[in-house]
């Protein structure tokens, strides 16, 4: 059974560090935010002898500050000499002054670089008042000036493309990956069937899984690659920022637990919790509460990432795993690890020795998202600075950045930022290190979005609001290279900063979002990135001279769903030119489906119209438990097989006018397939075969299944795999560098 966190018991009121408990009410007093304590606070100090010590000590006059700190004195030592924790009463007290203690301890702890809970105030109030007055502050440049950033392009330089991504493969045993997965995914609406309770956007299921465990099915099929091309077995360690809202870090240590930490053990994990903010009405700068010592906290953005990183050590832990640099994606990004985008990023950040680089694609009209821009600044003492950053979509009034145009218009078009990167681990461990406000980077007050939270009353709230956000990508503030002189064109091959391109659904395509019924967008939603992985399956398959159905425009979706179904696992590739090696020839019909869940794999002038799923067991290779006990997956050992050579496959498929499909989760009403499951390392062949109607062919451990045609239609044959063959299997495709390629060659055993 999956390990849950249990809450930390209650505590007696002894064991509570009133010294510090008084330190941080004061610093909450002292920031403007006593109506956070609520009625305890009126409660204490609304009786008369205070006022008369006041009038004592010549205080009558004194500021609503003082009087609340004398206020909060008497409480603090009404808490501390009578103890709240002698009942019922008592006990629910003190736990939630334990949960308001530490809530404002994260706080002062994560801001310290800019003065704790009083410096986060004074911040968002400075970003509040800019925003009402539509001022911004002096600049410390007498110029400043934004450039559409030039960098290698996958879809033109193809070659040089395919070089990078070999690099990113060569060099995986020196990245780390970083995933930010603690956002608290309001606006897909997710919440537990049995239970009500609302989920964080991880927990998504997605195509057949949830969407963290679609991130590390991508890395496990990059590793596959590797151990196919250089034979070496590699474990990338994989470092992850949660956060408490909707219990995302407890729900992360469930699921990993429950599939066995994927088969990488557990000490290639690390996971570390991002503290909560708090919210700042629009109105006033007033923390939004939902009941007295209760404020409403939400996430404090991605970019609290690089700090929060230094503080827990995860760059020392990821450096003494010998990493170099890492790649950074977002859990609802469905189509980042495509083809070659995150490979090439990351082989030209480690063999160039860059310090943060960019995956970047064409911008979508409307879309809530940044841009990459290279900036061009002139300092007041005459020096030059360049480098590749982003300005997140809140900025671009202030910066004058316009919305995408059509093709062909003369106006300038920033490309979009999609949070995909690639970061050297010393220059980013540097930046986070800082005990100064540049450790946070791009710290923004984001109003534009109204504020959700639950009230006291347990009722649904929305308020104008927004807390301090930083933004992960605007590290890259810190990387900029200084010139004595202003640079021309072609500056940013010199740059730290470095940025690739390819086209959007290569890139990114997000379930962001719940698709609601009178929206005409599919913009952020699960059914419009599921479309782009049926276009980029598409495109994928065309190549392999494999007829496939068009994906037309997303508002067909809102009328008749997708024409088709595919997936195919990333193990396959992940690189297109690799699977268009194990694919040649045939058609998929529209309205047909096709899963394939097995990484050694040969489709050769196959026909499929209706549904044909092929599952198996040791997808990539099989586990074998180390001296811990923990089950650790072994690349290319007893791996399922499949040999499909000139079969037609005919069957009734997915039954579309089902009511229960729902396409983007996969899960689907089917009248009949095929259904292909190998178990262990069981190996399965059809050639020159017409299968029609509904079959399941389930493959034993350690057998080999043979389909063949007969005059009555087909007959099965079932053999053992010989002893010496278990290990390696009867056949496998190997794999050789060629030039800057990965040439395939099936090899018979």
């Amino acid at each position: 059974m999956p390990r849950r966190a249990q809450p930390p018991p209650l505590r007696a009121p002894v064991a509570v560090p009133f010294a510090a408990l008084a330190l941080l009410l004061k610093c909450l007093v002292a920031a403007g935010q006593e109506h956070v304590l609520g009625d305890e606070l009126e409660w204490y100090g609304g009786g008369g002898g205070h006022h008369e010590h006041h009038h004592r000590n010549g205080a009558s006059g004194g500021s609503a500050l003082r009087e609340a700190l004398y206020s909060l004195a008497g409480l603090v030592g009404k808490w501390s000499s009578e103890g709240v924790a002698g009942t019922e009463k008592g006990s629910g007290e003190m736990e939630v002054l334990r949960r308001l203690l530490k809530f404002l301890g994260d706080i002062e702890e994560f801001y310290d670089c800019i003065g704790g809970i009083i410096g986060y105030q004074i911040m968002a109030l400075e970003l509040l008042s800019a925003s009402k007055d539509r001022k911004h502050r002096p600049s410390k440049h007498k110029f400043v000036d934004f450039h559409v950033p030039s960098g290698l392009n996958l879809l033109e330089d193809t070659e040089y493309a395919s070089q990078a991504a070999l690099w990113g493969i060569e060099g995986l045993p020196e990245l780390g990956e970083i995933y930010p997965i603690g956002g608290a995914g309001d606006r897909l609406g997710l919440v537990d069937s049995d239970t009500g309770e609302s989920l964080p956007a991880a927990l998504l299921p997605y195509c057949g899984r949830s969407l963290l465990e679609g991130l590390i099915r991508d890395l496990q099929a990059r590793e596959f690659l590797h151990f196919k091309i250089f034979g070496g077995q590699c474990i990338t360690p994989i470092a992850i920022m949660t956060s408490s809202v909707k219990n995302n870090h407890e729900h992360m240590i469930a699921i990993f637990d429950k599939l066995d930490w994927f088969g990488r053990g557990r000490d290639n994990f690390r996971l570390f919790e991002q503290p909560l903010v708090p919210v700042v009405s629009a109105e006033d700068g007033k923390w939004l509460i939902s009941k007295s010592l209760f404020p409403v906290g939400k996430p404090g953005g991605h970019g609290a990432i690089w700090k929060l990183a230094y503080d827990r050590g995860i760059f020392q832990w990821l450096q003494r795993r010998g990493r170099k640099g890492a790649t950074v994606r977002q859990v609802s990004n469905v189509v980042a690890a495509t083809d070659l985008t995150m490979m090439a990023l990351a082989g030209i950040g480690l063999r160039c020795n860059k310090k943060l680089g960019f995956a970047s694609c064409e911008r979508r009209p409307g879309a809530t998202e940044g841009v990459n821009v290279l900036i061009e600044k002139q300092n007041l003492e005459g020096l030059w600075s360049y480098g590749i950053t982003c300005i997140e979509y809140t900025e671009f009034e202030k910066y004058g950045i316009p919305e995408p145009t059509v093709t062909g218009s003369s106006q300038v078009s920033y490309p979009a930022n999609t949070n995909i990167l690639y970061v050297d681990l010393q220059a980013v461990e540097e930046v986070g290190s800082r005990k100064n406000a540049s450790c946070l980077p791009g710290m923004v007050l984001n109003l534009k979005k109204a504020v959700s939270y639950v009230d006291h009353l347990g009722f649904e709230c929305s308020a104008a609001g927004g807390r301090l956000e930083c933004t992960m990508q605007n590290i890259a503030d810190n990387f900029v290279n200084m010139y004595n002189y202003r640079c021309g064109k072609g500056i940013e091959s010199e740059l730290d900063t470095f940025i690739v391109y390819n086209e959007r659904k290569r890139v990114t395509s997000s379930a962001k979002r719940k698709l609601k019924s009178e929206d005409r967008s599919l913009h952020q939603t699960p059914e419009g990135s599921l479309l782009d992985i049926m276009r980029n399956a598409h495109d994928l398959l065309s190549r392999c001279s494999i007829d496939v159905p068009m994906v037309k425009d997303n508002s067909e979706y809102l009328h008749s769903g997708p024409p088709f179904l595919i997936f195919l696992h990333p193990a396959l590739g992940p690189f297109w030119d690799i699977i268009q090696q194990k694919f040649i020839g045939g058609s998929v019909s529209k309205g047909s489906e096709l899963q394939i869940e097995v990484a050694e794999f040969l489709w050769k002038d196959v026909e499929l119209d209706g549904s044909l799923i092929i599952l198996a067991d040791n997808i990539m290779g099989s586990t074998k438990k180390n001296k811990n006990g923990e089950q650790i997956l072994h690349y290319g050992v007893r791996c399922g097989r499949c040999r499909l050579q000139n079969v037609k496959i005919v069957n009734e498929g997915i039954n579309w006018i089902s009511p229960s499909n729902v396409y983007w989760k996969h899960d689907v009403e089917r009248s009949e397939s095929v259904k292909i499951i190998l178990h262990g390392n069981a190996e399965f062949e059809a050639k020159d075969v017409v299968l029609k109607g509904n079959h399941v062919f389930e493959v034993p451990d350690g057998q080999r299944m043979f389909i063949v045609q007969d005059r009555a239609g087909f007959v099965v044959k079932l053999e053992p795999i010989s002893e010496e063959l278990m290990e390696s299997g009867t056949w496998h495709w190997k794999y050789t560098v060629d030039g800057a390629h990965v040439k395939l060659n099936m090899v018979e055993l």
